[in-house]
């Protein structure tokens, strides 16, 4: 069984409520239930902190389990502003994929670059909620 972690940055935990013309109306507890019925034969861990330091520990964690397959890491606004969670993908073994739900490129001109997606097996945005499914096609 492949094994995948989801780790989301600040204010994700407020999917479903928060701005939902941008994030949509499912809450990730919802959307976790769904990845699991569609993908039977993967072992989906979540992990969500506001705070950057457990979020760049939780990557140090997981960025050595040779049983992991990789990371989908959607990592809120720290995309654009983290020099460290940049410095801690590049320091892990696992490979990250990079996403989002709404396309940055379009948005404010401070969300259009991301600072972790140079040190990122790939990026993946604008999909919506269906963007961390892509993630996970991308690792497995």
């Amino acid at each position: 069984m492949a094994k995948i972690l989801i780790i989301n940055g600040p204010n994700l935990n407020l999917l479903g409520t928060r701005e939902p013309e941008i994030y949509g109306r499912v809450s990730m507890d919802d959307y976790l239930k769904a990845l699991s019925v569609d993908y039977p034969g993967v072992e989906i861990d979540y992990f969500q902190s506001n705070h950057e330091g457990d979020l760049i520990d939780r990557l140090h964690e997981a960025g050595f389990d040779s049983e992991l397959a990789g990371i989908i890491l959607n990592a809120g606004a720290y995309t654009h502003t983290s020099l460290a969670l940049a410095d801690a993908i590049r320091a892990i073994e696992r490979p990250v994929v990079e996403v989002h739900i709404s396309n940055t490129a379009s948005r404010e001109s401070i969300r259009q670059q991301s600072l972790i997606a140079p040190v990122c097996r790939g990026s993946i945005a604008g999909f919506g909620m269906d963007s961390y499914r892509l993630g996970i096609e991308a690792l497995l």
